[in-house]
């Protein structure tokens, strides 16, 4: 009987030290994804406000294809990557034009050249956020 006691306290004890741990994880910010290079990469941390900072070009595309996710010109071991200070361009695609997946700077350059985007910079949208390949 004791024995059967001790375990279960230990079951119990075990089970109210893991709930706080849990707690804490589903309370921090999810990671976000973005393109580099026709790549998925990952955010490290939740994105911070640098207006009128960003050094590395960011794309934000307003109404792209289904699917459609930010897109970075660098990443880590790109030459030229500053550790996320992102420039931010609004890409958003003409109203005569059905939006296809944009997934590298390359492509959006593309499509700007095409005429079948609009790309503007928003300085005051900059922002701090590393990524991980």
């Amino acid at each position: 009987m004791k024995k059967l006691s001790i375990v279960s306290l230990f079951v119990v004890a075990t089970f109210v030290l893991a709930l706080p741990i849990g707690s804490v994880f589903a309370a921090t910010a999810g990671f976000g994804n973005l393109y580099y290079n026709g790549n998925v990469v990952r955010t490290v941390v939740p994105p911070a406000a640098f207006p009128n900072a960003g050094i590395d070009n960011f794309y934000k595309v307003t109404n792209g294809a289904a699917g459609q996710l930010g897109i970075a010109s660098v990443a880590p071991g790109a030459d030229g990557y500053h550790g996320g200070h992102w420039k931010v361009f609004i890409v958003t695609f003409n109203a005569d034009t059905t939006p296809v997946l944009l997934t590298s700077q390359a492509t959006v350059l593309a499509a700007q050249s095409a005429g079948t985007v609009t790309v503007t910079r928003n300085a005051s949208a900059d922002f701090l956020c590393p990524v991980q390949p």
